[in-house]
């Protein structure tokens, strides 16, 4: 009698952070998508890099990558990753003894209202950021008009600050990555025919009574998502491969409906929002550049 053994997956890197509007749930939505076949891949509102984990976990990175965002800390923390991920480890280590502490992550929360924040090294600015995310209410990355974060604390029980062999993982699929900080439009500058853009930015309110999140300390606005549809248009004229994803509204499907060879409506659900009862599936609309299957 033959033994048959099940072959265990392989451990795959997967986003190190939590993030408003996160891709991995929409992934098979999105992948259903992809162009067949793309050089260099370009996110230039990566987040917490959903899309950009899967892709690399499925060997599709062959032409390299380019991950941006306009918030510095963000970025800081996957420059980290990238090239001191141990020196990370040790430090999130120490936060992690103070989890459940509100006064401790007070203190931390407080330190860019310090003069000397920009003087910290960059692992401490990643530890912090990471620590925040994880111990803050809800997960969200809230930042007050004068770019500091602002989101409480969390109460968990026993929140997962970090996850070494996830961030070992991580740092080496970000080894060939280059990491940028900036807006949007700076794709424009790079990216060539044959590329692949994924654009992923703050949603259009769905509701009179929504706000633009803000993330980097300033609105993302109606002006600036008219501003990235001229982007994915142009982007589009030069025969590069572009895909954007956000919420299905009147807004948005007057800026894509002439400017998108392809759109498709998807339900995912929204669970990072102050208001409970404003949690629940949503319309999103996928538009993309070229002809896909939906």
């Amino acid at each position: 009698m033959q033994a048959s053994f099940a072959r265990e997956a392989l451990p795959q890197a997967r986003p190190f952070i939590k993030w408003a509007g996160g891709k991995g749930q929409l992934i098979p939505e999105l992948a259903r998508r992809f162009p067949p076949r793309f050089r260099c891949y370009h996110e230039p509102f990566v987040g917490g890099g959903a899309l950009f984990f899967h892709l690399y976990n499925n060997g599709m990175l062959r032409d390299g990558a380019v991950l941006s965002d306009y918030n510095p800390e963000l970025m800081v923390c996957y420059e980290v990753i990238r090239d001191d991920v141990e020196a990370l480890i040790t430090a999130l280590r120490w936060h992690h003894r103070y989890r459940l502490d509100p006064q401790y992550f007070l203190e931390v929360r407080n330190w860019d209202r310090q003069p000397d924040f920009a003087q910290r090294s960059k692992i401490e600015r990643a530890a912090r950021t990471i620590f925040l995310n994880r111990t803050c209410y809800n997960g969200l990355y809230r930042l007050n008009r004068k770019g500091q974060f602002n989101a409480p604390f969390g109460h968990y029980k026993n929140p997962m600050i970090y996850d070494p062999q996830n961030l070992r993982l991580v740092s080496v699929a970000l080894r060939n990555v280059e990491l940028r900080v900036g807006d949007f439009s700076e794709v424009l500058r790079y990216a060539e025919p044959g590329d692949f853009v994924y654009f992923d930015p703050p949603y259009v309110p769905t509701s009179a009574t929504s706000s633009f999140t803000h993330y980097t300390g300033q609105t993302f606005g109606p002006d600036d998502q008219r501003r990235l549809a001229e982007v994915f248009a142009e982007l589009g004229e030069r025969g590069v491969y572009v895909m954007l994803s956000n919420s299905s509204t009147p807004l948005t499907r007057e800026l894509y409906t002439a400017r998108a060879v392809s759109s498709s409506v998807v339900y995912a659900s929204r669970k990072i929002n102050c208001d409970g009862s404003k949690r629940g599936h949503v319309e999103e609309l996928i538009v993309c550049s070229y002809p896909t299957p939906g």
